[in-house]
């Protein structure tokens, strides 16, 4: 067994939220800020690891504009891609050990104009599927099924949806791990042939069936935040610990900025009916 970095004095002073809180102890970015000046770097690589979803899309911008405005949040800088994409142009080998190997493949793909998906699948379904097949691999087995289950509530509530409304199922199945595969073969099947592959599969068929999309979001979150929970019961002072703090953070962001956004609009309303209540009659 490894051996793992332990965080006792770090991870005791956090202070605890759950999924009902109403405001955030602070930011993922702060939290991200934090973890650099706290953790050692092969844990801080696996967090940046973890990111690399921003990175993904000011790639596919600067594709598409070398000009355009990239994400802050992104490990990588403006100049770190471009150089990227100049070297696979020219045939040269990267050389660099921050960008991840599947951007090499995505950019030769996209500079040969080779879309490999049938059905005209996106240029964003291919960068998120050698996203996907590359946070598996990590080696950080916490982080690693994490990768796993957001790929397969993805593809599980795609598969749903484009069966209701009579699309081509396989054009909106990513990644390639075993249930993505099954989904893919076996498209016109009840269970799409992933019942017993997936053992979760009819919670997210419930979910799925949820008709009011703020009640269907919140309960995948939930159901994303109890996994969290269960799967670092025995995690206490490592980065496992941490990466699940990260993890249900970000999702605790996305509701506060929800409800702040659903509050705003509610007091807006508020004031404009008092003003239309308080409007003088005509001929004052």
């Amino acid at each position: 067994m490894l051996f793992k970095n332990q965080y006792y004095y770090f991870i005791a002073g956090l202070p605890d939220f759950t999924f009902e809180s109403m405001k955030l102890p602070f930011t993922t970015e702060e939290f991200k800020d934090m973890l650099r000046d706290e953790i050692k770097p092969a844990d801080m690589m696996l967090i940046n690891k973890y990111f690399l979803n921003h990175d993904n899309d000011n790639l596919l911008n600067l594709l598409q504009n070398k000009d355009a405005d990239v994400k802050v949040e992104g490990k990588l800088f403006r100049e770190e891609i471009l150089d990227a994409v100049a070297k696979v142009k020219e045939d040269l080998p990267i050389n660099d050990k921050n960008i991840p190997p599947y951007f090499e493949e995505y950019i030769r793909k996209w500079l040969s104009y080779e879309n490999p998906h049938e059905g005209g699948r996106l240029w964003e379904d291919m960068l998120t599927s050698l996203y996907m097949d590359y946070g598996m691999e990590v080696k950080n087995g916490l982080m690693a099924d994490w990768f796993e289950l957001n790929l397969n509530i993805g593809n599980v509530l795609a598969a749903f949806y484009a069966r209701k409304y009579g699309l081509q199922i396989a054009k909106y199945i990513v990644g390639n791990n075993s249930v993505a595969k099954l989904i893919r073969e076996h498209s016109n099947s009840r269970d799409f042939g992933i019942s017993q592959e997936l053992e979760y599969f009819d919670t997210l068929l419930r979910i799925a069936e949820e008709d009011d999309i703020y009640d269907r979001e919140k309960k995948i979150d939930k159901f994303r935040w109890d996994w969290l929970e269960e799967n670092t019961v025995f995690d206490y002072f490592n980065i496992e610990y941490i990466f699940a703090y990260l993890c249900k953070l970000q999702i605790l962001e996305r509701w506060v900025s929800l409800n702040a956004e659903e509050g705003e609009k509610v007091f807006r309303k508020l004031i404009n009916d008092l003003k239309d209540e308080t409007k003088l009659p005509e001929g004052y």
